[in-house]
C-alpha cells in the first residue's frame, strides 16, 4: 500500500471524529482488498476525504448498502433495511415496498459515509430519487453494459446519448461505472414520475439504437444482444438503485465510480476501472470537477417529450 494513499494512519485509529459525532471504529486493519493491502482503515479514511466531493450527488437519497465484512474475496451482501445497532444521529426513512414498508438510510453527511465504511460497506447505491420526493426522480440513468471487451463502443454510445440528449435540451454528464461500463447521467428537475421518465429513457434508448443498430441494442437477454452494447434503462424505477458517484467497487483494485468529463470520454485513455482508491484524491486535487453546475442544469421533461416524439416518428419513417 502506497503512503500517499487515503488511511497511513486510519489503521491503527479506535475512533474518528466527523461533523461532531464521534465514530467507534472496528478492526481498521482488517484486508478488504488483499491484491493492494487496502484494509478498511483505508476504506474508512477515503470516504471521510471524498465526502465533499460525493455529498452534492447523494445526499437526502436512501441507500443500499453492499457489505463485505470479510473483504472482497469473502460472502459479501446487500442490506436496504436499518440494522437496530445504528446510532439514532443516522438518519433514516421509511419508504413503501412491496407488502409493506422498509426503513432505510438516507445519506445525509459525511458522518454517515464513514459509518457505513466501518460497517464494511465497500458499495453504497443509491435511489435516483430523493427521501423528501421518493416518486419522482431527479436523475435519469442510462447503463451501458458492454457485451465483450471493446470499450470504444460504449464511449461511442455514450457519445451518441449525448448527442441525442443535447438535442433535445438536456444537459448530460457522464461517468466510468468502476465495473464494466459507463452511465450517462441526466440531472431533472423532479416534477416527472418514474414511469415518465422511465419510458423517456427507453425512447431515447430507441433512438440511439435505430441510429447505430449494428453496435447498441436494447435486448435484456445476453444471449441474443451479440457483441453489441446494451443500453440499460431499467435503473430508472421506483426503489431501483445505481452505484454512487465517488463509490469504491467491490473488485481487484478497488475501482471507483467516477465522474468524467465528455473530453475524458472521447479519450482512447479512458476506462472503466481507470480511477481506483490509490489515484482517485490525486486526481480530485489536480482536476476541476466536470460535474461542476450538475444541479444548475436540471430540467423538465415537457418540452424534450415533444421534440423525442418527433424523432422517434422520423427514427420508425426511415425504418420502414
Amino acid at each position: 500500500m502506497s503512503p500517499s494513499t487515503p488511511a497511513a494512519a486510519g489503521r491503527k485509529k479506535t475512533s474518528v471524529s466527523v461533523g461532531g459525532h464521534t465514530i467507534e471504529l472496528s478492526h481498521t486493519h482488517k484486508v478488504l482488498f488483499p491484491g493492494e493491502g487496502i484494509t478498511k482503515g483505508d476504506l474508512i479514511e477515503y470516504y471521510r476525504r471524498v465526502a465533499k466531493h460525493m455529498l452534492p450527488y447523494v445526499e437526502g437519497r436512501p441507500v443500499m448498502m453492499q457489505r463485505y465484512p470479510d473483504g472482497i474475496g469473502g460472502e459479501s451482501f446487500y442490506q436496504k433495511d436499518v440494522p437496530d445497532y445504528f446510532p439514532r444521529w443516522v438518519k433514516t426513512a421509511r419508504v413503501k415496498k412491496v407488502g409493506g414498508s422498509i426503513r432505510q438510510v438516507i445519506i445525509s453527511d459525511a458522518a454517515t459515509l464513514v459509518y457505513l465504511a466501518n460497517q464494511a460497506c465497500i458499495t453504497p447505491h443509491v435511489w435516483l430519487s430523493r427521501a423528501g420526493n421518493v416518486h419522482r426522480p431527479d436523475v435519469m440513468i442510462f447503463d451501458l453494459d458492454p457485451s465483450g471487451t471493446n470499450f470504444s463502443d460504449v464511449r461511442s454510445a455514450a457519445r451518441l446519448l449525448r448527442e441525442i440528449l443535447d438535442n433535445l435540451g438536456l444537459a448530460v454528464f457522464a461517468k466510468t461505472t468502476g465495473s464494466r461500463g459507463l452511465h450517462v447521467v441526466v440531472p431533472l428537475d423532479g416534477n416527472a414520475d418514474f414511469d415518465a421518465v422511465r419510458e423517456f429513457a427507453r425512447d431515447v434508448a430507441r433512438v440511439a439504437v435505430s441510429r447505430d443498430p449494428t453496435r447498441l441494442t436494447m435486448e435484456v437477454r445476453k444471449a441474443k444482444r451479440g457483441k453489441r452494447v446494451f443500453i440499460d434503462t431499467l435503473r430508472n424505477a421506483y426503489a431501483a438503485t445505481a452505484v454512487a458517484p465517488f463509490a469504491v467497487r467491490a473488485r481487484a483494485g478497488a475501482p471507483i465510480a467516477t465522474p468524467v468529463s465528455w473530453e475524458e470520454v472521447s479519450g482512447r485513455s479512458l476506462t472503466p476501472q481507470r480511477y481506483t482508491l490509490v489515484n482517485i484524491l490525486t486526481r480530485l486535487r489536480r482536476r476541476r470537477d466536470p460535474w461542476a453546475g450538475f444541479w444548475r442544469r436540471a430540467r423538465g421533461l415537457s418540452r424534450p417529450r415533444k421534440k423525442l416524439d418527433s424523432m422517434l416518428r422520423s427514427a420508425e419513417s426511415e425504418a420502414q
